[in-house]
């Protein structure tokens, strides 16, 4: 007996043993064969898939002396709002007097609270000041997808950093002259912005840890539809067209294996040849936390 495809091509009829044996066999090999396309990042899921097998890692625990967190709010004109601010001293510091700066960006969807507790910044940052000199780690709200950059609405996050906030801060004692950057996520590509806005020798040092880096427009658009207004003000936020903007600024990089942006942090790395690197890891607290405490050793020792 035959069969007719819906083509119309002629096909012997299969038998209930050979189908039942041989389909068996057949979906053994096409699920290896879909699996290895996912480890590919050929088909999506590679990041579920990475955390089933356990390759994202556990969050570690943090260090056990907390330090000093101080939340306020400071009116910003560029951002035409008050925004949350949260400074972050080494245990058994209690002034921002004489303290030179990193300013710390949240991801996205994230608040300057969220990161400093999220993280537990204040932990890592006491655990670094036994081996660089201490300075302080200041969060600032920038908008839950504001991207960090000046959007057309007039919301301007960068702005509102390099002449509002540093300012406050000087008002308050802090070193102000040379500041540092770090980031997660939206954050990290942020902190990239802002190293490329200000420049070398201002910006004494940058860390991205998992930039959100995007293809294309069309690749943000897909993944974020709030992280740029159009495509022009995604081509003039493009950090990759301005890596020139960073030269003599210390620069490190680091990106999970396993995290969704690790293709086009890897172009990134390539093409500027930072410190950090690329390791095991995902998109995620976990890898977050464990590359903090030589993020804040870089920082420290470039601020020094």
């Amino acid at each position: 007996m035959n069969l007719f495809g819906a083509d119309g091509v002629q096909r012997p009829m299969v038998s209930r043993r050979v189908f039942l044996g041989g389909g068996l066999a057949g979906l053994g090999g096409l699920m290896a064969g879909g699996l290895a396309l996912v480890e590919e990042g050929v088909l999506p899921g590679k990041v579920r898939l990475d955390k089933t097998l356990g390759r994202c890692g556990d969050v570690p625990p943090a260090p056990a002396v907390a330090g000093v967190v101080r939340p306020g709010t400071l009116r910003s004109r560029h951002r035409g709002r008050d925004v949350g601010v949260v400074v972050v001293l080494p245990a058994g510091v209690n002034s921002l007097k004489g303290l030179p700066v990193v300013v710390a960006l949240h991801g996205n969807g994230g608040t300057a609270e969220a990161a400093v507790s999220g993280l537990a910044l204040d932990r890592y940052l006491t655990d670094a000041a036994r081996k660089v000199r201490p300075f302080a780690l200041v969060a600032v709200d920038g908008g839950a997808s504001s991207y960090w950059h000046t959007r057309s609405s007039g919301d301007d996050p960068i702005a509102m950093i390099v002449e509002e906030l540093l300012p406050w801060l000087r008002r308050q004692g802090a070193r102000t002259g040379r500041f540092g950057a770090i980031g997660w996520s939206m954050g990290g590509y942020g902190a990239l912005v802002l190293a490329q806005t200000v420049g070398a020798p201002r910006v004494s040092g940058v860390v991205a840890s998992s930039p959100a880096l995007f293809s294309s427009y069309k690749d943000a658009q897909s993944t974020n539809g709030l992280a740029f207004d159009d495509a022009a003000d995604f081509a003039r936020q493009d950090v990759f067209r301005r890596l020139d903007r960073l030269r003599g600024v210390p620069v490190r990089v680091d990106c999970g294996n396993s995290d969704p942006f690790a293709p086009m942090v890897e172009q990134l790395r390539g093409r500027l040849r930072p410190a950090g690197g690329m390791s095991k890891g995902c998109h995620d607290g976990a890898f977050w936390r464990a590359r903090l405490p030589d993020q804040l050793d870089f920082l420290g020792r470039h601020l020094a």
